[in-house]
């Protein structure tokens, strides 16, 4: 038969060994506040430089993470959405570690008051907009659509895919780039390189406007695809 024998601690030594418990668990909350402090103000920072261009007033409302995440080491915030201006409810991700392998996400309140443009006038399908069919107003821009262009040199020149009611915000699938090229119409394309430049002419075989990519085609075969870059002109790079 296996005995064992247990003897009770001493008030003293029970006391004593509480103390430390609570030492350390407060010890570790202190850590573990300091490294959620750090990330918050990393993540801060990256935010105010991404909006501070936007408007006079940034308001930043940064919802901390998960008390039961590890600690993130070397936070690098990024945004994932990062064609669209961080206004708003978003999404800030953050990579941790020295290879960044581990990645998590924080959820923030970004309002920015600021001017924005909207149509002074009701503006036609099909309209090419110009600076006279614009207003200016002021106001907090996190409360607009993600879709929307506050800015006149991102409206002005483009065309209205649909009816545009007077006061209402510019946004990006209402308007589209005017088409530089026309399918079935006759284009110069250039190859160029560091040490050359030649020119083909060709049919473009779909509409593409500024920037955008088209397919040519050159006698009955061969095709390639450039890049719009002036009226009835597109280029190849190499």
């Amino acid at each position: 038969m296996l005995r064992q024998r247990f003897t009770k601690p001493s008030t003293l030594r029970y006391w004593q060994v509480i103390v430390l418990l609570v030492i350390l668990s407060i010890t570790a909350l202190a850590n573990a506040q300091a490294d959620d402090d750090n990330l918050l103000q990393k993540v801060h920072q990256f935010l105010y430089e991404e909006t501070r261009a936007l408007g006079e007033e940034v308001v930043i409302d940064l919802r901390p993470p998960s008390p039961h995440l590890p600690e993130c080491v070397q936070p690098e915030p990024f945004l994932p959405n990062a064609n669209q201006a961080p206004l708003g409810r978003v999404s800030v991700g953050v990579r941790c570690g020295e290879n960044s392998r581990q990645v998590r996400y924080l959820q923030a309140q970004i309002d920015v008051i600021g001017n924005y443009m909207v149509a002074a006038r009701d503006i036609e399908r099909g309209a090419l907009i110009t600076s006279n069919m614009l207003s200016e107003r002021g106001g907090n821009l996190g409360d607009l659509s993600a879709q929307a262009l506050t800015a006149e040199e991102d409206i002005v020149g483009k065309i209205a895919q649909r009816p545009i009611r007077s006061g209402s915000a510019f946004l990006a699938h209402y308007l589209q780039a005017p088409h530089l090229v026309e399918r079935g119409q006759r284009v110069t394309v250039i190859a160029q390189g560091s040490a050359f430049r030649v020119s083909r002419e060709g049919e473009a075989l779909e509409n593409g406007a500024l920037g955008e990519r088209v397919r040519v085609r050159f006698g009955s075969r061969e095709i390639l695809t450039a890049r719009v870059t002036d009226r009835g002109t597109l280029v190849v790079d190499f």
